[in-house]
């Protein structure tokens, strides 16, 4: 016989490369696909979503001026650390939703993907542009900033991975709203991230339910683009458009119905950066 208690584990917050519990102390219960009880996990707040997006500003400021060959390093050293600790990512994502060793591999291979595409991203979308008169032109991606996402609620790692990952790519910093009720992938991949040398608060990720986040988010003057992957209400998609176009964000729009599985080409790459066109007089 023991006297010893489990210490049980709340998933909390990770924001600015810290691991706070939310600013109002509500948490909600999530369960299994069987309907049991699987862990308490923090219900992010208002001041939550405007701390998320104070650290992303200047989360990206240092990751954009990483060079791009280092940001694939870290990305790739992301993969490595979630090939290490699979299992757990594999229990957590079989209790939710199932197939968890599959979720995993492609999670783990779509990370090295985008990786790979950290210093080829200005060579694809670039370009040097003939111009009449005796200057060069070139056009030049640039990240776009800070972007709010919303995590896919069906794939609860390979979703949420295939939105992160490619803004990443050209050194945003990104606000992601994990599934609602299957958040625990998410929230681990959180303290993978922590240990992988991505500087703080270039990812930061808030758990609770999307209908009250989002809007903070979408009307947020700070945060440049909207990314609504996982919003599956058309109105609340309207809404949150309207929102963002109270301060001229980009927004992309949901799938209907996305395979996560499939070549992710560099849709989600192009869709947020923009293209600065600089002009120089020649022979000087």
């Amino acid at each position: 016989m023991s006297d010893r208690v489990d210490v049980r584990k709340t998933y909390k917050l990770f924001i600015g490369g810290s691991f706070p519990r939310s600013e109002s102390g509500h948490s909600y219960a999530v369960h299994t696909t069987d309907g049991d009880f699987l862990a308490n996990v923090a219900r992010a707040s208002r001041k939550d979503a405007r701390d998320a997006v104070i650290a992303a500003r200047a989360g990206h400021l240092a990751w954009a001026k990483a060079t791009a060959y280092n940001r694939g390093q870290v990305m790739y050293r992301i993969a490595e650390m979630m090939e290490g600790r699979r299992r757990q990512f594999e229990d957590e994502i079989d209790a939710v939703e199932g197939d968890g060793a599959k979720q995993v591999d492609e999670a783990i291979d779509r990370w090295v993907w985008y990786a790979g595409w950290c210093d080829k991203l200005s060579q694809v979308l670039g370009s040097s542009n003939p111009v009449a008169g005796p200057y060069f032109d070139f056009s030049i991606p640039e990240p776009t900033g800070v972007v709010a996402a919303i995590a896919p609620s069906e794939s609860s790692l390979l979703g949420l991975v295939s939105v992160i990952a490619p803004i990443l790519v050209s050194g945003n910093g990104v606000v992601v709203l994990t599934s609602e009720r299957r958040p625990t992938p998410a929230l681990t991949l959180g303290e993978v991230l922590a240990t992988s040398d991505l500087p703080g608060g270039v990812v930061n990720i808030l758990s609770g339910p999307v209908a009250e986040i989002a809007p903070w988010l979408a009307s947020h003057g700070d945060v440049n683009a909207l990314d609504l992957t996982g919003v599956q209400d058309p109105a609340l998609e309207r809404a949150l458009a309207v929102e963002a176009a109270g301060t001229v964000k980009r927004v992309r729009a949901p799938h209907p119905d996305p395979d996560w599985s499939a070549d992710p080409g560099i849709g989600r790459m192009r869709a947020f950066v923009e293209i600065k066109t600089v002009w120089h007089p020649q022979g000087t």
